[in-house]
């Protein structure tokens, strides 16, 4: 008999559980869709703590947005749209809802020193600690985004941040 303190316990015995063919075709689209960018998002993630000083996730996380919406602030035209296409969607996602994509002034001109101090100022961290957690991130970056665009953003950049964007030798 079923124990009704428990949900979904009200099902008789041998009752069919929803099968794949009774969920609707849009519905299993949508669950795979979300599965992978889930997916996609975790090795983003997995890969920036194995290369970087991140104690957590959630670390990792707030690195990644503060790194990238200071980079985006750095990139004129469209090659920050170009970079935003290759990453996964759920860091779009964060991205578009950083501090400085909502109220920040538009792309300027900075080097090396202002970069390092946006980063450690958002992540409460001393200015030479940013330096690594930006590596690590640019590093993260360049392993998701297309070799073209990787040289694209380069071009873009100052010779002192472009020193921080080189892959290491």
């Amino acid at each position: 008999m079923a124990d009704p303190n428990i949900p979904g316990s009200e099902q008789q015995a041998g009752s069919p559980t929803p099968r794949k063919a009774d969920i609707p075709i849009d519905e299993r689209r949508r669950m795979r869709h979300e599965s992978r960018t889930s997916q996609t998002y975790k090795a983003f993630l997995k890969y920036l703590r194995d290369v970087g000083p991140f104690p957590s996730e959630q670390a990792a996380q707030e690195a990644a947005v503060s790194v990238l919406c200071v980079l985006e602030q750095r990139l004129f035209g469209e090659e920050d749209n170009d970079m935003e296409a290759q990453l996964p969607h759920k860091l779009r996602e964060l991205l578009t809802r950083c501090d400085r994509h909502e109220a920040g002034p538009p792309p300027h001109k900075f080097g090396r020193a202002e970069m390092l101090a946006m980063v450690a100022t958002d992540l409460g961290v001393e200015p030479e600690n940013a330096e690594a957690i930006v590596r690590a991130v640019f590093s993260t970056l360049q392993a998701q985004i297309s070799t073209g665009e990787s040289d694209d953003i380069a071009g873009e950049l100052p010779t002192d941040i472009r020193d921080l964007w080189a892959r290491p030798a």
